[in-house]
């Protein structure tokens, strides 16, 4: 007998235990070796009062079994509920996103008929990683973090990904022009890996051209990594055009742990009806096979699932009075792949994962390198400006203070307000005063933390309010920050 691969599975809310009854139902019709253990996740648990929608039980089966095949959760809006999702992929160090789209005209509407591509999303860092504060009365900030070791190993998997799955280019996706640093890191050590693959095409683009190219040439792409926020918003696009978000199957992976789920949110209005469509939490979980050594089965379940489809047996989201043949429910779906099992589709190219074919990838990122000489040379001191004191007053009043170090600029929301600006009506109430060692920045020498203190302790005794300090640093000779816009 064959030893069955133990997987957890997570039903989820709204539609989630239909999707999923109808899922498993598939699998084991399958005959798929896996032994679920079910948990219980989501909005019945926030509503428990765990605030983190996961109970300490549910944590010890994924982490035992490693691999999560999870319906969609419905994160309760308000209070200090943060996202499941995002929080189990941090947890469970779940760094690539990896979301297959593709098209299957003419059974389901689309105006591209070729489209066969992968987003690799980098899933931990970023904007996502919601370190937010509000600093004045009317401004918020959201920081973007980035690390190289990050960097690299998402990079690294798509690559890897594409020589796995005979994939022929990867395409990065970057906001350079603008994220000087964090996006330009990322865009740099792009750079750095696809030199270690020859084999594999590659290139980059600006994230909103690249973006309106998935809407008007999808057809041109073929894996696509990208920081976080970007994959999450260019994912939904290429699944749209490509047809329907509900068709689209999802993999979280990390080097230890796997989740795989649908794309698509918990439709809460549709709950109960028996009218969701299955096909993207089947598609999640033949992703799900293939990364546990069972490729045959997964061959088996796709190949079902693309002969129902050409058959005309569609969910009323993809019905069409033209193409369809015959509408059903959620349940009569999964019945009709079961019926189908062992076929091979006619219209479509069959599946055919190779046994054998798919080792797991690991990426630890994290190349060893030279440690950077680093010198703090300044401060970035944030104020709050509520009686929009003018720059030039601000400015007299901080040369007050006596320090070493010396006002080089003050800016607002980025952009320099003063010495010399010409703004008719500057945003004044958030004000960003840069301290520097030495005006030019050629010249700039190192000063301590000290100093530093000294000065934010002036500034406490002139009675400014400082909210936020940022250490200006050097590495090896080269600017740790961004100058100011018009600076």
């Amino acid at each position: 007998m064959a030893i069955k691969t133990p997987i957890t599975v997570a039903y989820g809310d709204g539609i989630g235990p239909e999707i999923m009854t109808a899922t498993l139902k598939i699998l084991e019709a399958a005959k798929a070796q896996i032994a679920p253990e079910v948990i219980e996740v989501g909005e019945k648990v926030y509503l428990q009062g765990n605030t983190t929608g996961i109970p300490d039980q549910a944590w010890e089966s994924i982490k035992r079994t490693k691999v999560l095949l999870k319906g969609p959760i419905t994160t309760p809006q308000g209070g200090g509920y943060k996202s499941l999702n995002v929080t189990m992929r941090k947890t469970l160090g779940l760094f690539a996103n990896v979301r297959p789209c593709i098209s299957y005209p003419p059974f389901v509407r689309t105006k591209f008929p070729d489209i066969d591509l992968v987003i690799v999303r980098e899933n931990e860092e970023d904007t996502y990683s919601g370190i937010e504060h509000r600093e004045t009365d009317e401004v918020y900030q959201c920081l973007k973090l980035i690390t190289r070791p990050g960097c690299e190993r998402i990079i690294q998997y798509a690559f890897e990904y594409a020589r796995k799955f005979n994939r022929h280019k990867v395409t990065c996706l970057s906001k350079d022009n603008i994220m000087k640093m964090t996006d330009g890191l990322f865009h740099r050590v792009f750079n750095e890996v696809a030199a270690q693959y020859p084999d594999i095409k590659s290139e980059h683009l600006i994230v909103d051209i690249g973006t309106a190219l998935i809407a008007s040439d999808p057809e041109r792409f073929d894996v696509i990594v990208t920081l976080n926020l970007y994959g999450d918003i260019i994912s939904d696009v290429a699944a749209q055009v490509a047809g329907s978000v509900g068709l689209a199957g999802s993999a979280n992976i990390g080097n230890q742990v796997a989740m795989f789920e649908a794309i698509h949110g918990s439709a809460p209005d549709i709950a109960g009806k028996n009218m969701a469509n299955p096909s993207g939490l089947l598609n999640a979980a033949v992703q799900m096979l293939v990364h546990i050594n069972q490729p045959e089965v997964a061959t088996t379940i796709e190949n079902a699932w693309l002969k129902t489809i050409e058959d005309g047996i569609h969910t009323g989201d993809i019905y069409s009075s033209e193409l369809s043949k015959k509408k059903v429910g959620t349940q009569e779906f999964a019945d009709a792949v079961i019926e189908r099992l062992g076929q091979k589709p006619a219209h479509f190219k069959p599946a055919d994962y190779k046994p054998g074919a798919y080792a797991k990838i690991e990426c630890y990122g994290g190349q060893p390198k030279a440690q950077s000489k680093k010198e703090l040379v300044g401060v970035d001191i944030f104020i709050d400006n509520p009686l929009d004191v003018p720059a030039d007053e601000l400015a007299a009043k901080l040369a007050t203070a006596g320090s070493p170090l010396e006002l080089i600029v003050i800016t607002s929301r980025g952009l320099k307000i003063w010495p010399n600006s010409s703004i008719e009506a500057p945003y004044l109430r958030h004000c960003c005063c840069r301290f520097q060692s030495a005006k030019n920045i050629k010249e700039l020498k190192p000063v301590s933390h000290a100093d530093i203190i000294q000065l934010l302790a002036k500034l406490n005794e002139l009675g400014l309010d400082t909210i936020k300090t940022e250490n200006l640093y050097t590495f090896n000779g080269e600017l740790g920050f961004t100058l100011a816009q018009g600076q």
